[in-house]
């Protein structure tokens, strides 16, 4: 595999209708909106899908949810031991090579060389940082997004309790409408440390342009979430011929003069400037 020679920038548009593009624990599970009312996608929650996409990709990832374990360890320490060169190597602090172990988990696992990781356990011997390449923004809705909340009850008790009714209440969110702007770039002179290639490169291109697919839930039911455009740039050295806010700029996506209360995509005009010297390529979601 060919080392990544070219920095990239990427930025993908979002469409979302009637689901909850990303929970906040800390607030019911009610989508999260910053306090201007702007809908928002976290950058742990995007890389998530990124990694699901891997996964069903055939990738050998490091940080699998409990849903998409694929290797049946358990825990995220199991998985890092389970790789005897990897465990050998940072056995004996005095002894324990950064750099070779490095190499190891960067060769093992996908997401690793793509977006780094810590590897720190309690009780373990265990302690090495990597940064990765593959930078990914939080995705911010391009309008305030409303939010429909719902009332939901059971129809059976989890528990057997004398007295207690089978139609407990509870609650569903969602946002009713968005679209949401998703942001990123590859750095090459860290993938030249984590070996991160051009077809790597590739699979993340890939893992983005399908974003959601497979990735249905009570919360956002198949259909309700797309990826409706992919935008990928590629320069031509190594630090880009262009700052990133430049790129990302240079896609607009702006609400149509005679629509008050967007419903689809459709009531948007997107266009983009192509920037001198800089490649461009336009893909459709899946």
């Amino acid at each position: 595999m060919s080392t990544l020679q070219n920095k990239i920038d990427f930025e993908a548009i979002i469409e979302v209708k009637n689901a909850n593009p990303n929970g906040d624990p800390l607030n019911g599970n009610m989508p999260r909106t910053t306090y201007d009312g702007f809908g928002e996608m976290s950058d742990v929650c995007i890389k998530r899908k990124i990694r699901n996409r891997l996964i069903d990709m055939g990738e050998n990832v490091f940080v699998q949810s409990d849903d998409k374990n694929v290797d049946g360890f358990k825990s995220l320490h199991d998985r890092a031991e389970g790789n005897e060169n990897f465990k050998k190597e940072l056995s004996n602090r005095k002894k324990a090579n950064s750099e070779i172990a490095t190499k190891i988990a960067c060769e093992e696992w996908i997401d690793v060389r793509s977006f780094g990781q810590v590897f720190a356990f309690k009780n373990s011997d265990i302690s090495l940082g990597v940064r990765g390449p593959v930078s990914v923004q939080s995705a911010f809705s391009v309008d305030p997004v409303d939010i429909t909340s719902l009332q939901i009850t059971k129809s059976v008790n989890s528990e057997s309790k004398e007295g207690k009714a089978s139609d407990t209440m509870g609650s569903k969110h969602r946002v009713d409408f968005g679209v949401y702007l998703l942001k990123g770039s590859i750095n090459v002179q860290l993938a030249e440390k984590t070996g991160f290639s051009e077809e790597d490169a590739e699979k993340i291109k890939e893992s983005l342009r399908t974003l959601f697919v497979n990735d249905s839930s009570s919360a956002r039911p198949d259909g309700t979430m797309q990826i409706v455009k992919l935008f990928w740039w590629k320069h031509n050295c190594k630090i880009g011929q262009y700052s990133a806010k430049k790129v990302h700029d240079s896609v607009k996506v702006v609400l149509k003069d005679d629509v008050d209360a967007p419903k689809s995509i459709d009531d948007y005009n997107i266009s983009y400037n192509e920037l001198d010297g800089l490649k461009l390529t336009v893909y459709d979601g899946l």
